[in-house]
């Protein structure tokens, strides 16, 4: 007797077809992914949506983070329209998010390029550059802050050169250059590795043929490698933004928000007028519209590079 014919005799006897019982295991496998997932819901669920549900609610009332509280509707939401504080931190915040961005993916780009190509110590010094991603932001800035403070102004004292012997970050019109310049230093460490990963999935073969065809290094750059890589290009500038639009412990380190209030950004604002300053449900619908800004600017981000990928 063959295979086949046990088969049909066995679903014969037992009135089931052949593959029952492999569909029902396939059926319990899919409970079993459903039960794997479950615990991480839960844990999502209780820690991320219901703070946020938790957050929405005392953003329409006036509480100052303890004690009693009234509620106040959208009275908050109106008031921050008016805040000329709130105006100006995010002004700053957008300004700052919006250079970082764009010199830490030139600069990463740049090096990225550089490192894949053909160099002695290539796999060490992809592994020094990566060096600022691994240490805490706070220690850089503590490092950053005493190098403005302390390092530099030595430095120009002693070359006589009157602009550098004070700290900038002492200067409410040059504070944000020096964040500029920390946060800049760190966050290219990350954008390189994703670039560098993307450029070794551009075949050799390709350059090979633009060569030969006598097509320059610049044009090669924009006709071969941008387009291959531009996913990889849409993965860092999405994420630069959303994290330097959320910028806090740069500022926290380096300028506490100040001269004044010249660096203070918005995470910063909610953070010392929600937690010290008795404005939690204010600072609470802050942070609710600063939530919706990064999602929309996320969205559109996504869509916009997305449709010239498509075009490439």
């Amino acid at each position: 007797m063959t295979v086949a014919t046990v088969s049909r005799a066995a679903s014969r006897g037992t009135g089931q077809p052949p593959g029952g019982r492999r569909r029902r295991r396939e059926g319990r496998l899919d409970r079993t992914f459903y039960w794997m997932v479950l615990p991480a819901f839960v844990l999502f669920f209780v820690f991320h949506t219901v703070p946020v549900l938790q957050g929405i609610f005392y953003s329409l009332t006036d509480s100052p983070g303890y004690g009693a509280w009234n509620f106040v509707g959208l009275a908050n939401y109106a008031a921050l329209f008016s805040d000329e504080r709130v105006r100006n931190a995010y002004l700053f915040t957008f300004q700052f998010a919006l250079v970082c961005t764009i010199l830490v993916n030139v600069i990463a780009l740049v090096i990225a390029i550089w490192l894949n190509g053909r160099i002695k110590f290539r796999s060490a010094l992809r592994g020094i550059y990566f060096i600022p991603y691994v240490l805490a932001l706070l220690v850089i800035g503590y490092v950053f802050q005493y190098m403005f403070n302390q390092s530099l102004p030595a430095i120009g004292q002693a070359l006589g050169i009157e602009r550098l012997s004070t700290s900038i970050l002492a200067d409410p019109s040059l504070a944000w250059i020096g964040l500029v310049v920390m946060t800049v230093w760190q966050a290219v460490a990350f954008a390189i590795i994703i670039y560098t990963a993307g450029l070794q999935t551009v075949p050799a073969e390709l350059y090979e043929a633009a060569s030969i065809d006598g097509a320059s290094p610049w044009r090669q750059f924009w006709s071969i490698t941008m387009p291959m890589i531009w996913s990889f290009f849409t993965i860092n500038v999405v994420l630069s933004l959303k994290n330097f639009l959320q910028v806090f412990d740069q500022v926290i380190a380096m300028t506490g928000g100040g001269p004044g209030t010249a660096t203070e950004t918005i995470g910063v604002l909610i953070y010392r007028g929600g937690f010290q300053g008795g404005e939690y449900g204010y600072q609470i619908a802050n942070a609710v519209i600063f939530m919706i800004i990064i999602m929309a600017f996320a969205l559109f981000q996504l869509r916009v590079l997305r449709r010239e990928e498509v075009s490439l």
